[in-house]
């Protein structure tokens, strides 16, 4: 990791691929991720950890289904948003998104259970800038 402060508008100028987080720094035992993500991932559920998104740019979705049934979560550029851990979650974003997520060191990106992986999202623990 660098000791360097890192400017996420570079970082992710830096690559094209969706659904293919990038490991920006770490914080004790947790990743610091950024992503740009189009269209749909897959429903996927973190058994053990909660997700946090900060949108950077654009607009994320993220469906959720819980006891309660099935609901949308908008997420403006600017805003956060924590899945609880056991929630099945798919985010999406019709027009592109720059995101940024937070999370366990080595918690895959589809998490413990999911739908068949679609092939333009990248199953990862996170690669290196």
């Amino acid at each position: 990791m660098s000791d360097e402060p890192i400017d996420l508008a570079v970082a992710l100028a830096g690559f094209d691929q969706l659904w293919s987080p990038r490991i920006v720094t770490r914080v004790n035992d947790y990743d610091v991720r950024i992503a740009k993500v189009a269209g749909e991932h897959v429903w996927h559920v973190h058994d053990d950890t909660d997700e946090f998104f900060l949108v950077l740019d654009g607009e994320l979705r993220i469906a959720l289904r819980d006891g309660d049934g099935e609901r949308m979560v908008v997420l403006p550029r600017g805003a956060v948003y924590v899945v609880p851990r056991g929630t099945s979650h798919r985010p999406s974003s019709v027009d592109g998104a720059s995101i940024l997520m937070f999370e366990p060191s080595g918690t895959s990106s589809v998490g413990d259970r999911h739908d068949e992986v679609p092939k333009h999202v990248d199953a990862t623990t996170g690669h290196a800038l």
